[in-house]
């Protein structure tokens, strides 16, 4: 980095450059950080609704297309608005220039749809970026050493931020989006939902994989990884980035640089749950991998895992997958029932995951009992349990999910929290 200039990624997602007013306010937001005397790099996604758009073009020639054509099509959204958002930049006097991934290059893996980031060769943008001008990035796109374009998966475009603030050893990756930063919960069903000022990496990743949408699970994790200093941000109110200190928002950092640590920093819920209970199976060496090894070839993530005796020496497995997985895990199942031996397989996607996040927990106890107390005082049955060291997470009846999540935000004093 050039003579201690602060050097900032910034990040727009769709709903921020949704239209061009939308976009013309961003450019005013970039401008703003410019002349702060920072040295800007932008990542962009498509504008609102655009991607869904290519992938229905997609859907309708062919249901079973070419992953490879898919990418292709898909990361024209973020190019059109790297280019527009140049474009807006310049008319305000600012100098700008748009890139695609391939160009940069941002090197993947050839896994389609879902790929990986391999390495970033950043010199040409940093050579940009030294110049005075503000490279404006597609994000969610690289491409793989077959010269393919390639995508990172819905959401990717956080990743390509915190990717790029790594390559480029920025100060901080800013992800403006509609929210104004990482709550306690969910303000829509919590009103006294409170903002976190700051978050340690491991507790955002709990809450980014159990359910909270703010920031994309892969990000978190490369931001962990990486120590890069992350910043989430309203694109609708304007901030003053003249010192950084200066930002509202929530901050993602290391837990060292959290000085209090909150029991339980947030309750996340995810809707997107489906329950599997396989019963009356052979109790014998090897059982288990019968039966989630035909899952996990087909890259079908299992959570929540719970075994208990049955009769006869049998054995009953109960867990959870994602709702949109379900059939193919019941088609799986029932095709492999020859090897698995069991008797019964009920299915339930009328079930919600609400967890409680906090790095306090490893110097707190009790915090799984004040859960499963404040449950149990609203008739809450709980059906699946699954810890970690800091967080515990349930299942519970889909029905009760307000219920739980405003109980719970109560119990653990988050009604109280500062903001």
């Amino acid at each position: 980095m050039s003579c201690d200039i602060p050097r900032i990624v910034m990040k727009f997602g769709g709903t921020s450059v949704a239209d061009l007013d939308r976009i013309r306010k961003v450019a005013q937001t970039v401008k703003k950080q410019v002349g702060a005397g920072c040295e800007v790099a932008v990542v962009v996604s498509a504008m609102s609704g655009v991607t869904n758009q290519l992938v229905e073009y997609c859907q309708t020639l062919n249901p079973l297309y070419d992953p490879c054509e898919y990418d292709s099509i898909v990361a024209t959204g973020e190019q059109v608005t790297s280019g527009l958002l140049a474009i807006a930049l310049q008319t305000m006097g600012i100098k700008a220039r748009s890139w695609s991934g391939w160009q940069i290059p941002i090197i993947t893996d050839d896994a389609h749809g879902r790929a990986r980031i391999k390495q970033i060769e950043s010199a040409a943008l940093i050579e940009c970026m030294q110049a005075g001008v503000v490279p404006v990035i597609a994000g969610f796109q690289g491409i793989d050493e077959n010269k393919r374009i390639s995508t990172l998966g819905r959401g990717g475009s956080d990743t390509s931020a915190v990717a790029l603030a790594a390559s480029l050893n920025a100060t901080r990756c800013d992800i403006y989006t509609d929210v104004d930063g990482i709550y306690t919960t969910d303000p829509r069903i919590v009103k006294k939902a409170k903002r976190i000022k700051a978050i340690a990496y491991e507790e955002m990743l709990e809450l980014a994989s159990v359910g909270a949408k703010v920031l994309q699970t892969r990000s978190v994790e490369l931001a962990m990884k990486e120590q890069v200093r992350v910043q989430v941000l309203s694109s609708f109110e304007d901030h003053d980035p003249s010192r950084e200190g200066s930002l509202p928002g929530s901050l993602v950092v290391s837990e060292d640089e959290i000085v209090e640590k909150e029991q339980v920093t947030g309750i996340a819920y995810s809707l997107n749950e489906a329950k599997v209970v396989v019963k009356g199976i052979p109790d014998f060496p090897g059982v288990a991998s019968s039966i989630f090894r035909p899952l996990a070839e087909a890259n079908i993530n299992v959570d929540m895992i719970v075994q208990s005796s049955g009769t006869n020496q049998t054995t009953d497995m109960t867990f959870t997958v994602p709702k949109t997985d379900l059939l193919q895990v019941q088609q799986l199942l029932e095709q492999a029932k020859d090897t698995i031996k069991f008797s019964q397989l009920l299915t339930d996607e009328d079930v919600v995951k609400i967890s409680v996040v906090g790095i306090g927990m490893r110097s707190h106890t009790g915090v799984a009992n004040i859960m499963f107390k404040t449950l149990a005082e609203r008739s809450i049955n709980v059906q699946v349990i699954s810890t970690s060291e800091i967080k515990v997470s349930v299942i519970v009846a889909a029905e009760y999910v307000e219920l739980a999540v405003r109980a719970l935000h109560t119990a653990y004093g988050l009604d109280q929290m500062n903001d």
